[in-house]
């Protein structure tokens, strides 16, 4: 039985119908930058990442990893560090200008051929580029295929009714063989509509199963102050592997 038939599944499913009309514009997330209201960062990085790295990487050397809405995440040095090319997108120039900033990296900034108003970031290193515009513009900078894709804080972020474009977005991006990381959060939607936005299992399964294989490899407590104000008790961090069929 689908898990969408089942009465959680049916229940979940309404509250989805639902946020399809809740939308965000661009302009929200940069004034979040600007406003340096950005909680949703992780100073020291994700935790299960670091947990399951050797797992995500398999033992591969030089990959191509993308990281979606990216902001000024510091896993980027870390793959870079290890010797891997980072490449990501964000709509903040500030998030962009912090992250080098931040993280001692000396760039370059240019403009893109094809997208208007663009901008591509390149550490002097030349294994970090970060593109600054609208995600769903991306495939028109020709920026390639990636062997892995680290998804923390983007699919969650990215408007409800726009998740089917991202996830097509996402397997175009892939290569073969890829391994795609992805952070969910569940919480009571009933009680907090997002941003950050609920996704539920069935969600993923929708977005990802009929191409890909999905793995559930950690669930954690990720409950924080902050989120008790939005009204919620409990805050679950998902984290699945989506691999080839």
């Amino acid at each position: 039985m689908d898990c969408l038939t089942t009465v959680a599944g049916a229940k979940e499913h309404s509250i989805l119908e639902e946020q399809q009309n809740k939308a965000l514009t661009l302009e929200y997330w940069q004034q979040k930058w600007e406003m340096h209201n950005i909680g949703f960062h992780q100073e020291h990085g994700n935790k299960l990442l670091r947990k399951h790295m050797n797992t995500f990487l398999n033992g591969r050397n030089g990959l191509r990893v993308f990281f979606p809405l990216c902001g000024k995440a510091v896993e980027m040095k870390w793959f870079s560090d290890l010797g891997h090319s980072v490449v990501g997108v964000e709509i903040s120039e500030l998030a962009i200008q912090e992250f080098f900033t931040e993280q001692n990296l000396s760039y370059l900034e240019e403009s893109v051929e094809g997208i208007s108003e663009a901008k591509v970031f390149k550490s002097s290193s030349g294994n970090i580029t970060l593109y600054c515009c609208n995600i769903f513009d991306l495939p028109r900078a020709n920026i390639g295929r990636f062997d892995r894709i680290w998804d923390r804080g983007a699919l969650v972020a990215i408007n409800p009714g726009d998740r089917e474009c991202y996830a097509k977005l996402m397997l175009s991006l892939m290569e073969k063989d890829f391994q795609y990381l992805l952070a969910t959060l569940s919480y009571d939607p009933t009680k907090y509509s997002g941003p950050p936005f609920y996704v539920s299992d069935c969600e993923v399964k929708h977005l990802f199963d009929s191409t890909c294989n999905i793995q559930c490899l950690e669930k954690v407590d990720a409950l924080e102050e902050r989120h008790k104000k939005w009204g919620i008790d409990y805050f679950i961090e998902i984290l699945y592997l989506i691999t080839e069929k």
